[in-house]
């Protein structure tokens, strides 16, 4: 299911830290809890999302990237996919191709015929991952590495068929509880030798395999509900992430990187942050 290419394709990703730059968003403007899918929606769903409030977190975090020097590409949001917004989960760049996933909730199916329409349009090369359940969100690269939790939203044969299209990487499965919701919920890679992690949610024989890679840097569980975790590196040890996770952002700092804060309090409160709200297309 290869699809349509430029010659010089314009998709490239090899990493979660690489200089980051470009990237495509979808504007929060239809963004409402609906049908809750996981245990933060459940906390907000009687007072739902300020769709105005989320916009404007939106255009902040959009300025924010751009003065950074990453070109945003934008998604058009449609009135049917209130979870449109987080355009890591439709989608992720390995090399040259964007895979397009397969939603396992029946309020985000859909998203990837959306998705499927704007790469034709800008011609960058895609493949469907068809019949086998992804979500971006599990899905961690790390050069020759992927990582790819997995969960309900992402099945076993789904990562023997990444297996099988990349043959040159080492696809390593992880377990994680999966009430977390995606792998980038609770773990993070940052540079080449550190990453967040919210060890509660991962047994001892994962913490321990993570550890002889990285260093790793502890989430506590208030941070980590409020998305502490997904953050999203840009690159030269530049970090998005929000104010109100405090702790975090003193690890970070103590840790040599330099924290860009914007307030993405009303974004959250469907469950995704930073990473869930971008999907890379050329990191360098």
């Amino acid at each position: 299911m290869t699809s349509y290419a430029k010659e010089a394709p314009f998709a490239w990703c090899r990493s979660e830290y690489d200089t980051l730059q470009s990237v495509l968003v979808c504007p929060p403007h239809y963004m409402e809890i609906k049908e809750v899918i996981n245990d933060v929606q459940k906390r907000y769903q009687k007072e739902n999302i300020d769709t105005e409030k989320a916009t404007q977190q939106h255009k902040q975090f959009v300025k924010a990237l751009q003065e950074n020097g990453v070109a945003v590409e934008l998604l058009q949001p449609s009135e049917q996919f209130p979870e449109q917004v987080f355009t890591r989960d439709i989608g992720f760049t390995v090399d040259d191709t964007v895979f397009i996933g397969e939603m396992a909730s029946s309020i985000r199916q859909g998203e990837e015929a959306e998705l499927e329409k704007w790469l034709k349009s800008q011609q960058i090369r895609f493949e469907s991952l068809g019949c086998n359940r992804v979500e971006g969100g599990d899905v961690i690269i790390d050069h020759d590495t992927l990582y790819v939790g997995i969960s309900s939203r992402t099945s076993k044969t789904a990562i023997q068929e990444l297996q099988e299209k990349l043959p040159r990487f080492n696809v390593v499965p992880i377990s994680f509880d999966e009430k977390y919701l995606h792998l980038d919920c609770v773990f993070n890679i940052l540079s080449p030798t550190e990453a967040l992690i919210f060890p509660e949610a991962l047994d001892a024989g994962t913490i321990k395999m993570l550890a002889k890679r990285y260093t790793l840097l502890k989430v506590n569980a208030e941070e980590q509900f409020a998305l502490g975790t997904n953050v999203l590196s840009i690159g030269n040890r530049r970090v998005f992430s929000q104010p109100q996770n405090k702790k975090v952002n003193h690890l970070l700092k103590k840790h040599n990187f330099n924290v860009i804060e914007v307030d993405f309090s009303e974004i959250i409160k469907s469950g995704g942050a930073f990473r869930c709200c971008t999907m890379p297309l050329v990191r360098k």
